[in-house]
């Protein structure tokens, strides 16, 4: 998997990280090699892997391409789509939509965020009226993974304000649905290759088949499924980690100041040092979790530690990387810069690192 990542992957990542684009033919060609659909149950036109396999599968993805808008995006669909479909959607459900997702087909994004609402995802205002049929959705999700791009988009929206959090429900919304409006990207600081974008929702018919789970299954559908994007959203980070850490290793070796390698100077060897660190403990924390879900365990506490600590090891990481390289790793056209300004996402998406801290400190009982 490393090698079709290296060869087949990211062969226009500078010019698409410039101008914003998405890699639609790196992702039509993951779909063709499995990528996409390591989790889905091969009935459905997966693999059917299990998590440990399926992280080590986007860690290889990762490692090999540095690409880390495309990997995002796989985690993505991966964690917050398809897993839900598979959890809680009818056997027509799955039928009509993890073949496409699985295939690379189909993109999948997953609304929740709201101008109003994003840590805390559900004070959601965004409002299903039932009718003839089926729904009306009206509303706006913000700051959506491959909005500008999806076909299918996993929205969730308040059925039943009276119920309180029991009044949220999920429902897939195909593009093209009429009274939904998916907007141009808005650029941002990294990760450009994965556009960012908004979901509109005016009138928006959703016929009731759509509908994930039954009524008010929302908030059971977000809690359990976030924890599986929460935890393996940085699988293909992690592997852009080890690769980072490599590169740094091996130009510490080679790049020389005052007759010797940098490397010989203590403050590049401890930045080096610690990026093995981070590195070591961010991938043995993400392979407990994996090989937790797969003995039926919530993890939900590991879950948070492990997006926690990964998310930050690599912001630090990809920070002593570019004060490792000095002016070189300031300029765009060595890529060390990039890795910088992708990495500042990890402590936003998937729950802040903030509110990580804030769940661990719940889960202990504070």
């Amino acid at each position: 998997m490393i090698e079709f990542a290296r060869t087949e992957l990211g062969s226009k990542l500078a010019e698409n990280d410039r101008r914003g684009s998405f890699a639609k033919g790196d992702w039509e060609r993951c779909g063709a090699r499995g990528v996409l659909g390591c989790h889905v149950p091969e009935e459905y036109g997966g693999a059917g892997l299990d998590a440990v396999s399926t992280v080590l599968t986007h860690e290889a993805i990762g490692y090999g391409c540095q690409d880390n808008g495309l990997t995002l995006a796989i985690g993505g669909q991966t964690w917050s789509v398809q897993e839900p479909i598979v959890v809680y959607g009818s056997d027509e459900q799955k039928r009509r939509y993890l073949p496409p997702l699985a295939s690379g087909e189909w993109i999948g994004c997953h609304g929740v965020s709201e101008p109003e609402a994003g840590s805390d995802a559900l004070s959601l205002r965004t409002r299903a009226v039932k009718i003839a049929g089926g729904y009306l959705l009206n509303g706006r999700k913000s700051y959506v993974g491959m909005a500008p791009l999806a076909d299918l988009a996993l929205v969730l929206a308040n059925s039943d304000p009276a119920a309180g959090k029991w009044g949220v429900s999920a429902f897939l919304v195909e593009r093209g649905a009429e009274g939904f409006r998916q907007s141009e990207p808005r650029p941002k600081t990294g990760t450009r290759t994965n556009p960012f974008g908004d979901l509109v929702f005016e009138d928006c018919f959703v016929p009731e088949e759509n509908l994930l789970g039954g009524e008010g299954i929302g908030m059971s559908l977000f809690t359990q499924t976030i924890s599986w994007e929460r935890a393996f959203i940085h699988a293909g980070h992690l592997g852009a980690m080890t690769a980072l850490f490599e590169r740094c290793l091996a130009y510490a070796r080679e790049r020389r100041q005052f007759g010797r390698p940098i490397g010989d100077f203590q403050s590049v060897s401890n930045r080096i040092a610690d990026m093995k660190v981070r590195l070591e403990t961010s991938r043995l924390l993400m392979y407990k979790v994996a090989e937790m879900k797969d003995a039926g365990s919530d993890a939900a506490i590991e879950c948070a530690m492990a997006n926690l600590h990964i998310a930050e090891s690599l912001l630090e990481c990809a920070t002593d990387a570019v004060r490792i390289h000095g002016a070189r790793g300031y300029l765009e056209e060595h890529g060390v810069e990039r890795q910088l300004r992708d990495s500042i996402g990890g402590v936003i998406y998937a729950g802040t690192s903030d509110i990580q801290r804030n769940l661990i400190a719940s889960l202990l009982g504070l």
